[in-house]
């Protein structure tokens, strides 16, 4: 079984510490932000759950885009490796780099 796309996030910022991803995303039908960093994801928006067994990023989030930033991530001074990205295009980086 594949993992679902909040943990395939969060493997990729646990196997790239160096990048910080904002996600941005609708979850029923609400808007939310997402930061997801070292393999762990936390609502900016949101309390975000004790238990890690509750996904942050729900399979029924609508991903609207990801940005990739250099960590630390300093939202005054944010520093953007690429912004913007589909959920589509995040999946083709994740693949290519075997998550």
């Amino acid at each position: 079984m594949q993992d679902t796309i909040g943990k395939r996030l969060e493997k990729y910022t646990a196997n790239y510490p160096q990048e910080v991803l904002l996600v941005s995303v609708k979850i029923n039908g609400e808007e939310d932000r997402i930061a997801i960093f070292r393999g762990f994801a936390s609502s900016l928006m949101r309390p975000t759950s004790f238990d890690p067994d509750i996904p942050v990023l729900p399979d029924n989030a609508t991903i609207i885009t990801i940005d990739r930033l250099e960590s630390p991530y300093n939202p005054e001074t944010p520093r953007y490796i690429e912004q913007g990205m589909s959920r589509e295009n995040m999946e083709s980086l994740l693949s290519s780099v075997g998550i």
